[in-house]
This record gives structure tokens, sequence and C-alpha cells, in this order.
């Protein structure tokens, strides 16, 4: 090929091909036109000129070694073509399902055997008309007219509308006589008027094929002899029905007749006769055989049980029966007649009259009724049997846990009422909740509920019967106004009816209701646990249902504990402003302070790092423990349960709390005899700001009184009502503390700096002079310096000097070359263990293959891409050629308009000229 450009190519090329034609300047005769042939030849020449002019059509892969003799796949190919190929291979396949994909429809012949092509055209036809006449046989299935059979001289008409069996034999047989064939009776009677030739004619011919009317007529008659053998069986099937109802009769008299005493001795006589055969039934089998049958015969059917309800049908249905239950209670409280609401009216059950000859053992003139409860003594009852509420037993553990721990909470009702018990609870009764001041430190302290109702005091009068409905308390005053005639056991049944009649499902604001109830809820607790008779019994009845409510409405619970927790907060503040030393200053917190402390660990999650309640609640108990200064025994009973909380709060997290560790050492400082003289010579670096100041020095333990005395669990509703405490207090408030520390010391025996936190506690300790202490708690004083001394001794050898990092030695690099003993490829990626090797070549084909379907399906998303944006071109073209068309004809119309109006404002002007 020349050399050049492409056009000088392709000139040269197609000159030597032949294909060029030149002009004829003289006169020669005209070429024959050029066959076919000649047109495939051409064809075929041109499509090698531009193969051989388009270099970019063939791909070439050059060897490194080219060796002759070779027949390496692969070296040459040709992209263009193969895409192309591709291309058309999609068109025919992926395009098609493309378009077809949202495509549904077809007509699917469903008629009976049209697609079996064993059937023949009669057997199809046969079977579609029984199959019509069961369908319309299933309508009638009780229509009487359809039995009904026309019979002539007791023979069934059905049976003789085909009259293949009437007419001349065809021989002479005695059987036979007065029989005539279809022939003869065609020939005949209705189609003999031909003549005899062609009857002869006919003969010899073979039998003709059967027209449509014959074929419905055998298809008619053979239905009628199917439906005369069903009508058949079912009436022989209905006659066996009936003999086995009568021989019931003999089976049940067998079962339950005794066996003849004379076929028994018969029976017994040949068993013992014959050594070989083998023994009867015995009476006894057979009277356990009638025993379990008479069982069966008289066992109970079971009957269905009701679906479970859900929640808001129970809630209706205990709604319900409250308010029935209050109707009889009140018709009961008139004097009126109580008669059965669930039953017909008038026809109450009546009590049976007294007899002269009645021993009195069988008479209660109490006349019972089925409702939720007779009186308060079922109330109580009720109140005491359970709650379903979620949250009763882990309540009941953790009070179970206190006061095993440490300072359990008395349940004493009755305690001192001097003067400073009273001037406590004037603090937490007559105080007003708002004083006006937002975060001021100066003031006096507000109470945490404000009532405007004392304590009263319970005395045992007449027992009334408990109302069954109640409103919703919006407020706390009107809480008491609901309980103020009711007994503290009976408190938890009024709350739970309040929630039952309340329940969010039965209306739309009783969700609101409930949620002040929360609230309410919480501010009776403050106000049952105030002193001067803290009433803790009822306290652990009343959570339960404060759970519930906090579990089902936990914002506005949150909300009501925090404006609790912010209120105490001021309080401290204001109490720290007069003079944290100063005795007429309320800082530490009292008995409703504390057990609302206690309640918030019981309800929410105290082991969250951040919580809304918890968290405002553990640095309000630490600024208790870290900015409160002890000034008598009431303020240690209030710290210690205070740490007795912390321990409750962090025993899951066993977070460090340095205020807690702090108040015990100085708690035992405060009451133990030691022979430390100032802070100076107290070991460790403890804060003791009240270490024997003037209010600590009379806090200390007096030997000769305490030496006789022995350790108990402190009461802390005695602690804190009263004004002064004995030896006694104080030896069970050391003994608190020692028991704390101990727990204290298990729970941070995993600390990194639990060495240095508890040896100059023990050093402490070892200090105390345990002569001058009771027995019991010089035991337990010895038996905590023991673990303590144990826990330390671990911790140090759990320790281990820093080191340098342990790590693999680095080797010497070596040069020495690595030789390859073969250079084939195939024996190099060969593995000698065959199963690997096996394993290796899968998992490259695999690979391989992988990487043709990824290639694949990309080509086919591009290929729907390009498909796709060809589709909507066309769409937006025929879209613009149609606006055009709008607009072209709108422009016409227009510019008519505007010549029309042209030539009307012409002619107005010419006339105006006239």
């Amino acid at each position: 090929m020349a050399k050049g450009s492409q056009l000088k190519q392709l000139k040269s090329a197609l000159d030597q091909a032949g294909l060029t034609h030149q002009p004829q300047t003289g006169k020669k005769r005209k070429r024959a036109a050029p066959t076919e042939r000649d047109k495939e030849k051409k064809a075929e020449r041109l499509r090698e000129i531009q193969q051989k002019l388009n270099p970019f059509d063939v791909k070439v892969t050059k060897l490194k070694h080219d060796v002759g003799g070779r027949k390496i796949i692969g070296t040459t190919g040709r992209p263009a073509q193969s895409k192309q190929a591709g291309i058309e291979q999609r068109k025919k396949t992926l395009l098609k399902e493309y378009e077809e994909k949202d495509r549904s429809g077809g007509i699917v012949d469903r008629r009976f055997g049209e697609n079996d092509p064993t059937m023949t055209p009669e057997e199809r036809m046969l079977e579609r008309f029984t199959r019509e006449r069961q369908r319309a046989s299933k309508g009638a299935a009780f229509n009487l007219e359809d039995e009904d059979e026309l019979t002539h001289y007791g023979q069934s008409l059905s049976k003789l509308d085909d009259f293949d069996n009437v007419g001349l034999g065809l021989d002479d047989d005695d059987d036979d006589e007065g029989q005539m064939d279809r022939r003869t009776v065609e020939k005949s009677h209705f189609g003999g008027f031909g003549d005899d030739g062609q009857e002869e004619e006919d003969e010899d011919e073979p039998e003709r094929k059967k027209s449509k009317a014959e074929v419905m007529a055998e298809v008619i008659a053979k239905s009628k002899e199917h439906k005369m053998m069903r009508q058949t069986q079912q009436e022989e099937d209905e006659n066996l029905r009936h003999q086995l109802d009568q021989d019931l009769d003999s089976i049940r008299s067998l079962l339950f007749a005794a066996p003849p005493a004379e076929a028994t001795a018969e029976l017994s006589n040949t068993a013992q006769g014959s050594a070989s055969a083998s023994t009867g039934p015995s009476p006894d089998d057979d009277k356990e055989y009638d025993q379990y049958v008479r069982e069966l015969a008289l066992d109970r059917r079971a009957k269905p049980k009701d679906r479970t309800k859900t929640e808001d049908e129970l809630a209706l249905e205990e709604k319900e029966a409250l308010e029935k239950a209050e109707r009889r209670r009140l018709k009961r409280m008139r004097g009126e007649e109580t008669d059965d609401e669930d039953g017909p009216p008038g026809k109450r059950k009546q009590a049976r009259p007294r007899g002269g000859d009645d021993l009195d053992d069988d008479f209660y003139e109490n006349d019972a009724w089925a409702g939720l409860g007779e009186g308060l003594g079922e109330d109580a009852a009720m109140a005491a049997s359970g709650d379903e509420d979620e949250g009763s037993e882990e309540a009941d553990e953790d009070e179970d846990e206190e006061s095993e721990e440490t300072s359990q909470v008395g349940s004493d009702d009755e305690g001192s009422e001097d003067e400073e018990g009273e001037s406590v609870a004037d603090e937490f009764e007559s105080a007003e909740e708002d004083s006006g001041e937002e975060d001021g430190e100066a003031g006096e302290s507000e109470a945490l509920v404000q009532s405007s109702r004392k304590h009263r005091n319970r005395t045992g009068g007449v027992v009334k019967e408990l109302p069954y409905t109640f409103p919703c308390p919006e407020t706390h005053d009107k809480f008491l106004e609901i309980v103020e005639d009711v007994d503290d056991q009976d408190i938890p049944t009024v709350v739970k009816r309040i929630r039952a009649l309340h329940h969010p499902s039965l209306a739309d604001d009783n969700k609101f209701k409930l949620q002040r109830l929360n609230t309410v809820l919480i501010e009776h607790i403050l106000y049952i646990a105030s002193p001067p008779t803290p009433r803790f019994t009822l306290l652990s009845s009343l959570v339960p249902h404060l759970a519930a409510l906090t579990k089902t409405y936990p914002i506005q619970s949150a909300e009501a504990f925090v404006d609790k927790l912010n209120l105490m907060n001021k309080n401290l503040k204001r109490g720290l402003s007069k003079g944290p030393t100063e005795a007429d200053a309320k800082t530490w917190p009292g008995l409703s302070e504390l057990s609302l402390l206690r309640v918030i660990g019981q309800l929410w999650p105290t082991s969250d790092m951040h919580h809304p309640v918890i968290s405002p609640a553990r640095l309000l108990m630490g600024s208790y423990l870290g900015l409160c200064r002890v000034r008598s025994v009431q303020d240690i009973a209030s710290g210690l349960f205070l740490c007795t909380l912390f321990m409750h709060y962090e025993k899951l997290s066993k977070r460090f709390v340095p205020e807690a560790t702090n108040f015990l050492v100085n708690t035992v400082l405060h009451l133990a005899p030691h022979s430390y003289q100032d802070t100076t010579s107290v070991p460790g670096d403890f804060p003791l700001q009240d270490f024997r100041t003037a209010q600590t020095l009379s806090l200390a333990i007096e030997v000769k009184k305490a030496k006789k005395l022995s350790t108990h669990k402190p009461d802390l509703g005695r602690y804190l009502s009263e004004g002064v405490l004995g030896e006694q207090a104080k030896v069970d408030l050391l003994g608190v503390s020692l028991e704390l520390l101990r727990k204290f010391a298990d729970m941070y025996k995993g600390l990194e700096g639990f060495v240095e936190l508890y040896t100059p506690i023990q050093t402490v300790l070892g200090s105390i002079r345990s002569g001058s202490l009771p027995a019991d708690l010089a035991t337990r004083l010895q038996a905590l310096q023991e673990t303590l001394g144990r826990l330390l001794k671990f911790a140090l050898q759990g320790r281990h000097p820093l080191r340098l990092q342990a790590h693999k030695p680095i080797p010497i690099p070596t040069y020495v070359p690595k030789f390859e003993h073969t250079t084939s490829n195939y024996l190099r990626n060969r593995d000698p263990d065959h199963e690997r090797n096996e394993a290796a070549k899968v998992r490259a084909q695999y690979k391989q293959e992988r990487k043709g379907a990824i290639r694949e399906l990309r080509k086919d998303a591009r290929f729907l891409a390009a498909e796709q944006q060809k589709k909507q071109k066309e769409k937006d073209h025929a879209y613009n050629d149609r606006m055009k068309r709008v607009f072209g004809s709108l422009e016409s119309e227009r510019a008519e308009e505007k010549a029309m109006e042209r030539e009307k404002s012409k002619e107005k002007r010419r006339a105006g000229r006239k």
C-alpha cells in the first residue's frame, strides 16, 4: 500500500482493487449489468480495504519472546467488532427483557383437555359436558324436583331414551327375539325409502363418522348411566349405615354386660385342663375396662378459653368493676338491697332459713357477694396480696439490702415530740415552697412539699368501708383530703384504684391526670417521711406505684424529681450562707430529703455516666458530704446514710467517691478513742476541718459507759428526730462506719491507687484503742484491719516495676541471594501439596470469573443507561416538536389576528377621512 495520507492510501487501494471507473472517451459498447456475485465480491474488497486503512480496529499484543512454531491465542484482537457484537447481543436479549419488564398479559387457554394431545375431540366434549352438569348440579342440591323420575309400567323413562336396545335381532337367538338394530330402524322405518341397489352399496362401504347429534345423544346416555350408578351406590351406603346403627345396641350390651358364671367356670376348667392353651381374660380386667369406659363417658369436654385481653380492655374491665363495687357499697350504706347486677333482676340467692334441728355448724349470717372486696378488711388483704406494677420486687430487694448493709430506716410511727422535733416538723410542713428567691443564698430554707395540713394522730376508731371510686387529685392537698379517713395500709389500694379509674386508654386527658398524680405521690412521700412521725412502711408500699408511673411518663417524672433536687440545693446554699458551723444553719439533709434520695436510687439507673436525675443527685450528695460541717450526732447519722446511698449508687459502676471515704475517716476520728492530738499527726491527706473542734469534742465515745454496750442496727428515724443521743447511738454509728469502710475497700480494691488510699486508713484504724471499745466492736475493728491488710498485700503483689517493652528480637539481615531452581511458570506456581494446589486453582478461577462477571454487569449497566438516555431524548424531541407545532399554530393565528386588526384600523382611518 502506498504511503501518504489516508486519502492517497484509499485511492491507491481502490485502483489496485479495480474498483475505480475511468471515464470512457470513445464510443464503446455498453457493459452488461453487474450480477449478484459481482456485487458481493466488490463489497468484500471494500471491507478488506477498510480494515487495512483503520489500524485501530486491530489490537496486537506484542510478545516479549517470540518463538517460532507457536500458536498463541489472544495476541491479536478486534475490540471494535467485539464491542459491536456485544451491543447486538444485548439488543437481542437484555433490551427485550428491559422493554417487557413491566408488561403482563396474554391469553391462557384453560379449557379442559385443550392442551392434552392424548384426548380425542369426542372425549374433550364429553368431559366438558360432564363438568358443566356437575357445576350446574351444585346449586340444586336441595331441589326435590330433580330427583323425580318419570316411569312407564314401573320402569324409568330415563333408561328408555336411547333406542339402541329396541329393534329386530341380527341373529336367530331366542334371547334376542323382538329386537331391532339401529340400521334396521334407520333404513326400514325412517330412512327406508331408497332403492335396494343403493342399500347394497352402503353395506359394502365402511361405517360413516357420527354426527354431532349422535355424539351428544351418547354423551347424555352415559351421563344418565353414571347418575344412576351414583344413586344406587348412595342407597347401598345408606342401607349399610342403617344396619350398623341397629347392630350398635348389641355391641353396647356386650360392653356393659357382666360375664355369665357358667362361661367363666367353663373357661377356668378349660384353662386348667390344657397346659398349652392360653388363659382367658380375668374378671378383674373386665372391671377395670368397664370402669375406664365409664370414666370416658363421664369425662367433661374441654371448653374453649377466652382470648387474651389487651391492656386497654383489662383497664376498662377493672374500671367497670370498681364502679360497680362502689354502687353496691353506696347501696349498702343507704340500707338498700344489693341485687346481683350480672344476673337477672329479682333472682338473688336466698339464704337457707334456720331450722330447729340446726347444729350451728353451717350457719353464716353474712351474705357474701362476688365483688372485688367486702369492706375494708378485704381491701387490705387485696392490697397486701401483691401489686402487678413492675419494679415492686426490686424495691423490696433494695430495702432488704439497705437494712442489711447499714443504718436501717426505722419503721416506728411513734416518735418523740420535743421542741427540736417540732421545729423540724414545722420546717417541712408549714414553710412556703416559693419564697421569691431563685438562686439567693440568704433567707430561710424552703419546704420540699407545700401542705396546709398538719400530721394527724391516728386513733383506732370505727373502721369505715373503703370507697371504690376516687377522683384523680391535682394537688397534694386534694390527695390528703381523699386519704384523710383512710388507714395507711389502705392508701396503696386507693392509689391503685385511682390509676385503674384513670387509665390513659379510657380518656384523652387521663394521661395528664396521671402525670400530675406522679408529682403528688413524690410530694406525699416527702410528707410522710418528715418528722416527728415518719411512716416508712407506707413509703415502701407507695414506691411500686411511683415506679410504674415513672416508667410510663419518664420525662415528667424526671422534671418533678429535678425540681425537688434544685430546691434541696437552694436550701443547702442558704444554710451555708448562714455559716456551716452555726447551730441554727440547716445544712445536712433531713428524713424527707434522705428518703427522696433513696427513692431516686430505686427508680432510676444509677450506673449511667450522665443521667438527668442521677447526676444531679450524686452532685448534691457529694456537696452535702464535702461542704457541710459536723456539729452533732444527728449530722453524723445523716452523713452515714449518704455514704450508704453512695454505696448503693456505685455498686455497679464502682466509681470512686472521695467525699464518702473522707467522711468515714472523719467519723472514725470523731467517735473512736485514738492517740492523735492535731491534724499534722494524722497520716494521709484527708481534709480534717472538724478534727477536735469545740463541736466535735463532745462526740467521742465515753469509755466507761460504752464498755458495757453492744452494737445494734441504728434507727435513723429516731436519731434524726431526737435532740440528744446517748452512747448507744455513738457505738452503733461507729460500727456502721467500720462496716462501710470494709464495703468500700472491697469495691475499690481494683483501683490503681488503692494502696495509696487505704494505707493511711489502715494506720488510722491501728491507732484506735480497741480496749476501750465494746467487745463486739473491737472484734469488728480487728477483722477490718485483717481484711485491709490482705487486700493491700494483694494489691502490692499485683504491681510490677516499669520495664522496657518486650518485643521480638530483630534478626540480622542476610545478603545471600535467593536462587530459583526452575524458571517454568507452571512449576513455579505448582504447590507440592495437591489439595492446597487445587484450592489455589479454584480461588484463581473464582477471582477470574468474578472479574468477568463484574465487567459484564458494568457493560450491561452502561448499555441500559444509553438506552434510557436514548428514549429520554426521543421523548424530549417529540415534546419539542409538539410544542413547536403548538407555538407555530398560535403564532399563525396571532399573525392573522394582527392582520385583521390592521385592516380594521385602516378602514377606520379611511372612514374618518371621508
